[in-house]
């Protein structure tokens, strides 16, 4: 397909996967001071990192590098630099992927004993994603009920709904043959509607959040602050979560509060709420968006959507699969020695689990990794994780991919892209600047 394997790169831009704006800040800001006054490793100093780290984050169009597919048949388990003292490993095998992800045993998830005093004390650095049980438990267990698929029942009207409303924005920008962005008029305020309204934001702070998330998705003004920075939805999610605990609202903030209120303290729950928004923000859009651009090239499957006769729920499967939009997993810190695809790791290693390259290799999807094909069959991929942090949302991301792609395909089947999207170069979400797409011939 020419989209992927021509779809071009900006590199002014910086995604954030959730928990994961610490990788972002390495490859944005390096290696200097590392040492904190006590005289521990402290991450948050770093200033710049090497292209040995930053590497496996860049694509060729819209899949993975062939350097980086080629390391899950020949390298699953790859050494891939020592970077302030510690031996950073990248795991790229499927096989080698899932064993890592699932042993929550040998590795943990919490970095707060890496980024000093500011990343222990501010309640930025931790949410489910840098937590390791018994706090993980306790804190998943309180979410879980609320995005299970019975749960969700009870949104699939306003997914609807809120598709429906953006569908109508784009026929309005489309009016009289012109360019449309999907990425400002529908990729990015269909997560954005629903996750407001999962979390029970009142009508009259939803445009405060907006600009919010407008920042946090579109960073090429900047990006992120470092390590125990507090982020501005953070902030606002805390007030909120603040308010909430005397005005109850009808969504999770407040359905949390009634439940567990005395279990949770306010940043704790600001986190959980703030894991919501990041990780069902971005992840959502860029799908969105780059799922719509793949689809508009493979014209049979866009026909077949459009005329209701190609099940959309094989065609998310291999979209989530292909473009495996959230490229690292939280980072393993080794914590007792294992091995995984025949290599020893140790205490005081790290290891990169690359889930884009782990759902390109060939020894889960047979030949063609790189090809966008429905009919492939089920394959278990890892986009949404594995193991105790495989995505809580991930069930939701799915009501979202299938309810927004049959309607674009049914309300615009003459629907055709204008260029291949641009994308990030070293994003940890693979971000989307714009998809511009006409309707008609």
């Amino acid at each position: 397909m020419t989209m992927l394997a021509g779809a071009t790169r900006t590199a002014a831009r910086m995604g954030r996967a959730p928990g994961l704006g610490w990788v972002a800040g390495l490859v944005r800001r390096g290696a200097v001071g590392l040492a904190s006054r006590s005289g521990t490793l402290d991450l948050s100093r770093v200033e710049q990192v090497p292209e040995s780290l930053a590497w496996p984050l860049r694509r060729e169009g819209l899949v993975p590098s062939e350097r980086l597919r080629a390391l899950g048949a020949e390298d699953p388990v790859h050494r891939l630099t020592s970077f302030v003292g510690m031996r950073v490993w990248l795991v790229t095998g499927h096989a080698e992927s899932r064993a890592v992800l699932a042993d929550a045993g040998s590795y943990s998830t919490d970095i707060r004993p890496y980024v000093g005093r500011r990343g222990r004390t501010d309640g930025d650095i931790g949410g489910l994603g840098f937590t390791d049980p018994p706090d993980h438990t306790r804190l998943r267990r309180m979410l879980t009920p609320e995005l299970t698929m019975r749960a969700l029942g009870r949104m699939r009207p306003l997914v609807e709904s809120v598709v429906e409303r953006q569908l109508d924005e784009v026929a309005d920008a489309a009016r009289g043959g012109g360019e449309v962005d999907l990425v400002p008029t529908f990729a990015f305020p269909v997560p954005f509607l629903v996750i407001c309204d999962l979390l029970g934001l009142p009508d009259r702070r939803r445009e405060e959040f907006r600009a919010l998330g407008s920042a946090r998705f579109d960073v090429s003004g900047g990006g992120y602050g470092t390590f125990g920075a507090i982020s501005g939805s953070r902030e606002f999610l805390l007030e909120e979560v603040r308010r909430q605990r005397v005005e109850p609202g009808p969504g999770l903030i407040g359905r949390l509060l009634a439940a567990h209120g005395d279990d949770v303290d306010d940043r704790e729950l600001a986190g959980l709420a703030d894991g919501v928004f990041t990780g069902g923000l971005e992840t959502s859009a860029s799908m969105l968006a780059l799922g719509a651009a793949v689809l508009l090239e493979d014209r049979p499957t866009w026909r077949g959507l459009a005329a209701g006769s190609t099940p959309v729920e094989p065609v998310v499967e291999e979209l989530l699969r292909l473009l495996s939009v959230v490229q690292v997993a939280f980072p393993r810190f080794v914590r007792r020695e294992a091995v995984v695809g025949g290599v020893t790791v140790r205490p005081g290693d790290v290891v990169l689990v690359s889930l884009p390259a782990a759902d390109h290799d060939e020894r889960l999807t047979g030949p063609g990794a790189t090809r966008f094909d429905p009919a492939r069959g089920p394959a278990a991929h890892l986009a949404f994780g594995h193991g105790l942090h495989r995505c809580v949302g991930a069930e939701l991301a799915r009501l979202e991919l299938r309810t927004a792609y049959a309607g674009l395909a049914a309300r615009f089947g003459d629907l055709r892209l204008v260029a291949p999207p641009e994308v990030s170069e070293t994003s940890l979400v693979l971000g989307v600047d714009r998809v511009l797409v006409r309707t008609g011939a």
